[in-house]
């Protein structure tokens, strides 16, 4: 059945291309800059994912941004213009300002489109969990929902998409404040490696830690069998900021607990991935709470 209206999210949900192609979203770019360079948004150049963690790796020091007012203006009018109605799935409020913006640019264009509807959901998602939450309502709209019917389902759903990290290496988490200098220095004298999650307020928290990558990696899978409500066609995702063995170890604990299960995976875009560092996992999944 056609879809009644336009959906837009924004790259903090880490879907590849080919995604937003095939189910016809407009997907808003974030970016960075990098030793003068502006990557990503509408004008930027591209730099390839694997040459991003090569640099970071190497030491680089991106600064990211997020979708300006501006921006999403240029994104959202052309379909008013064209009698259409706009449901954005942002990037969560609690680890951007792209949210705002949305709200900023719908109230504006709404002053001049008095007949068209502009729905900005906050997701409270980030990664493949905002992924995750795209695709659902993706099902939803295609099930021929009215849009205002599309946008209750997502405000049901957010909280009940999980999300559960853990990272290699605690620099970049320390250098966005996540984790206090004192706590990445031990952590990575003894090897510590921190299990995080992102919670109702869309904020990324540390909820635990493990010794050693594999228990942190394990902890992950504990996380999930204890909160997930996954049915028989409920996908699994899972994204990673280039350590695909790290991905294939976590699969086959997945599988050794929950049996074949249908599992999407993709590299932690450069916006993201600036914050939480080469070697990130991520899993996630429809549970009963975050």
């Amino acid at each position: 059945m056609a879809r009644k209206f336009v959906l837009m999210t924004d790259t903090g949900s880490d879907l590849p291309d080919e995604y937003y192609i095939k189910h016809e979203i407009d997907c808003v770019p974030l970016g960075f800059t990098l030793d003068g360079v502006t990557y990503g948004g509408d004008d930027g150049d591209t730099m390839d994912v694997k040459k991003f963690y090569e640099l970071l790796r190497g030491g680089a020091l991106p600064k990211t941004f997020q979708v300006t007012p501006a921006q999403a203006i240029n994104h959202i009018q052309p379909y008013l213009e064209a009698g259409k109605d706009v449901l954005i799935l942002a990037f969560s409020s609690g680890l951007s300002g792209t949210c705002e913006s949305y709200r900023i640019a719908a109230r504006e264009l709404l002053e001049n489109f008095p007949a068209r509807k502009v729905y900005v959901v906050d997701s409270l998602c980030a990664s493949l969990g905002q992924g995750l939450f795209v695709d659902y309502v993706v099902k939803k709209a295609d099930s021929g929902a009215t849009i205002e019917e599309t946008r209750d389902y997502a405000e049901d759903l957010k909280l009940h998409i999980c999300h559960f990290f853990t990272v290699d290496d605690l620099f970049h988490l320390k250098r966005g404040g996540r984790v206090s200098g004192a706590t990445a220095a031990i952590g990575s004298l003894l090897k510590i490696k921190p299990v995080l999650h992102v919670d109702d307020a869309g904020h990324l928290i540390a909820i635990g830690k493990a010794m050693g990558r594999k228990k942190s990696i394990s902890a992950l899978v504990d996380k999930m069998t204890e909160l997930q409500t996954l049915g028989a066609d409920d996908p699994i995702f899972i994204s990673h900021g280039d350590c695909i063995d790290d991905v294939n170890y976590l699969i086959s604990l997945i599988k050794e607990r929950f049996g074949a299960r249908e599992i999407f995976i993709n590299e932690i875009g450069s916006v993201i991935g600036t914050h939480s560092g080469a070697g990130t996992v991520a899993l996630f999944f429809v549970g009963k709470h975050r």
